[in-house]
């Protein structure tokens, strides 16, 4: 049996669609929304990546300011520019993309950002008010994932969750959004370990690296194919963004449902990060999109 692929290009297209007459409407009324993207340094698919956001951005009919600083770019200088973009009216979302270079503390970086405009739900504040269900920005990944996971009915409501994960702040991004659909906690891994034998209806990778280069992450992938009968899906949604994190050829015989890289996650990410900043346009000004 082989998974059914989730279509993460087609999905992002219509949703860019449907902000795109979002966004209409609101320069109808003089509201164009702007994205403003950090790019500190060359990492390829952090280019890669920014490249394809500012395109996207400008085709939704928004406005677009990128920010390319080279790797010797200090943490004060950064922190400068993080300020005047938080002060600047036509900038509504502010993206600093990771990873940083190692002279800079990112989260003093993300921390910095104006909760308001934090499109990436990254800053402390927004992370809470996701947490606990009283509002926030939901950071874009997860988001993303979530929409094209239910875009084939898997609802995780009453289901276990696998999480593998680099980072714990990376798991509890994911436990937070899973929350706002009243999902029971699901089971982050965040070191070398066997799978409970309760977790294995869905697997979200999102270790960084791809599995092949890592063995470890290539047992948990050979642990689910024995679990072909429970395991309902996969969600790839690693930081590797040009080739994955899941071992995808063995993962699509166990599976219900999969996403690929590329052609997964990463356009909804991108998708999901203009209509956070749509929403951010129309919160900081007291208007809707919709009106």
């Amino acid at each position: 049996m082989s998974a059914h692929i989730i279509d993460g290009k087609a999905q992002a297209a219509r949703l860019r669609a449907t902000i795109a007459g979002d966004v209409a409407k609101l320069v109808g009324r003089d509201i164009k929304p702007g994205l403003a993207v950090v790019l500190v340094g060359s990492d390829p698919a952090s280019q890669v990546y920014v490249r394809s956001k500012a395109k996207q951005t400008l085709e939704a009919g928004m406005a677009s300011f990128e920010h390319h600083l080279p790797v010797t770019t200090t943490e004060a200088e950064l922190l400068v520019l993080v300020a005047k973009l938080n002060d600047d009216d036509a900038v509504d979302g502010i993206l600093v993309q990771l990873p940083l270079p190692p002279q800079i503390d990112a989260v003093k970086v993300l921390r910095a950002i104006d909760p308001a405009k934090d499109v990436d739900g990254f800053h402390p504040i927004n992370v809470g008010l996701v947490a606990t269900g009283t509002g926030g920005i939901v950071p874009c990944t997860p988001l993303g994932s979530m929409m094209l996971l239910r875009s084939v009915g898997a609802e995780l409501s009453g289901l276990h969750a696998v999480i593998v994960a680099a980072r714990i702040s990376w798991a509890s991004r994911w436990l937070n959004c899973c929350s706002r659909k009243a999902a029971p906690s699901p089971s982050p891994i965040q070191k070398p370990g066997p799978c409970g034998s309760g977790a294995d209806r869905g697997y979200i990778g999102g270790c960084g690296g791809p599995a092949r280069d890592d063995p470890w992450r290539m047992d948990q992938t050979r642990r689910h194919r024995d679990r072909r009968r429970h395991h309902r899906v996969t969600d790839d949604a690693g930081g590797s963004r040009l080739t994955g994190d899941v071992a995808f050829v063995e993962a699509v015989e166990t599976a219900g449902a999969i996403t690929p890289v590329p052609g997964g996650v990463g356009p909804m990410t991108i998708a999901c990060l203009l209509s956070n900043t749509v929403d951010a346009a129309t919160a900081r000004r007291g208007s809707r999109a919709h009106d």
